[in-house]
């Protein structure tokens, strides 16, 4: 009796002695272009920063506010899926992956992110979209699960109608070459809306619409040089981007025209000095060249250029950028008082939140809270000592390039930007 007594003893001292909740990983999807030709330029990058912020967020070696290991003290686990496919495959791909994490970072392509939003709600499945540009995604619809962490592209657009006219004040015509789906359709649209709104009597020469990773376009460099716009527009990325400045600049479009590439910064690491002096280049933010100086951006660009050889783009902030706003949004519903939180419990904290991302503050103001907006960036290409630099940057405040809440940003841009 004495020895079954002291057992239980034993035992019971033992369990006393265990932590309140032992920690469990968080299995978190995420979706990028892992082949094709938005991979390498794009695709990768994305990866290539998950993957590193996942093992240093374990660590709890993100600096400042992130120092905790984990999400909350759990441990997170990424699956990783390839975006290459197209709309419809990668719906399919998202019902599995769905069934198998916990929440699901992903999308580059726009086309991608407004086929899956609607299964993701419908699935009920936590999905924080990372990128795609389109305003649509919460501009056309409202969702409970759906979140994108980065800006949509109007920002992009807008800005670079302000710094194009900053730069070059006599402009008197444009042109545009965008691939025809959301994300192109959409940055066109933006660009020539608030290039009329804010140079009235500007004449559009032409628009050219190229299919999506197309590849090749000689007969579309050849309408824009016979144009004689003074501008051309472009929101292409990933290998069309690159192919646009390696079979154009040859051929003198980037001498003989002002170019401006709404997302060109990814092709910086890539080209270097085959991207011609005088482009205007954007990064989708204050990503990359544009990054301010803060403790979590200079750690976070050290940590990614020593382990991967190379500067991190802006598909790589804005993964990390995902990453530490769930981070963010987990640990203040355990503060709430949820020492697991659920789906719904981290989209509650999630809603209207403001972080710091290694590209400065991200507000979820859009949207119903759902969506980001972030200060931008603007510059202009030039070649210095045999390198690639990034001249006359120009920063623009978050409400300067987006519209307010609740009111569409084409309808925004066509008032003239009005605040309400």
């Amino acid at each position: 009796m004495k020895l079954w007594l002291r057992s239980i003893l034993i035992a019971l001292a033992a369990w006393l002695a265990l932590p309140a909740a032992v920690a469990q990983p968080i299995r978190v999807g995420i979706v990028t272009f892992l082949s094709g030709p938005a991979a390498g330029p794009f695709g990768v990058p994305a990866r290539n920063a998950a993957e590193l912020m996942a093992e240093t967020i374990n660590a709890g070696s993100v600096p400042g506010a992130y120092s905790s290991k984990g999400f909350g003290g759990n441990p997170i686990e990424l699956v990783i899926i390839d975006e290459a496919g197209g709309p419809q495959k990668q719906v399919a791909e998202f019902r599995n992956l769905a069934q198998r994490v916990d929440l699901v970072i992903g999308y580059i392509s726009s086309g991608d992110c407004l086929a899956i939003a609607p299964v993701a709600e419908e699935l009920k499945k936590l999905t924080v979209l990372f990128d795609c540009g389109t305003p649509r995604i919460f501009e056309d619809a409202s969702y409970k699960y759906v979140f994108r962490t980065g800006a949509h592209a109007t920002m992009d657009n807008v800005a670079a109608a302000l710094y194009l006219l900053e730069r070059h004040p006599n402009v008197k015509s444009i042109a545009g070459i965008n691939q025809n789906y959301a994300w192109g359709q959409d940055s066109w649209t933006d660009f020539e809306a608030a290039m009329k709104a804010l140079r009235p009597g500007i004449e559009v020469k032409t628009s050219q619409m190229t299919k999506l990773m197309a590849g090749q376009f000689g007969a579309e460099i050849s309408s824009l040089l016979a144009s004689g716009a003074d501008v051309i527009h472009s929101s292409f990325w990933g290998g069309d981007l690159e192919g646009l400045v390696l079979q154009g600049a040859p051929r003198g479009l980037f001498s003989k025209h002002i170019i401006v590439l709404s997302a060109g910064e990814p092709a910086i690491n890539r080209l270097g000095t085959r991207i011609p002096d005088g482009t205007l280049i954007g990064a989708r933010g204050p990503f990359g060249p544009f990054a301010p100086d803060t403790e979590l951006a200079r750690w976070f660009k050290n940590a990614y250029q020593e382990r991967y050889q190379v500067s991190p783009n802006y598909a790589s902030y804005k993964m990390t950028q995902a990453l530490l706003g769930v981070k963010t949004a987990y640990e203040k519903a355990q503060k709430a008082g949820a020492a697991r939180p659920t789906q719904e419990q981290i989209g509650t904290a999630l809603e209207g939140l403001t972080f710091e991302g290694p590209g400065g503050p991200v507000k979820m103001t859009l949207g119903k809270g759902h969506q980001a907006v972030m200060d931008v960036a603007f510059g202009t290409a030039k070649h210095v000592g045999g390198e690639l630099q990034i001249v006359d940057v120009r920063r623009y405040p978050a409400d300067k390039a987006n519209p307010p809440e609740g009111v569409k940003s084409e309808a925004w841009i066509k008032s003239g930007f009005k605040s309400r």
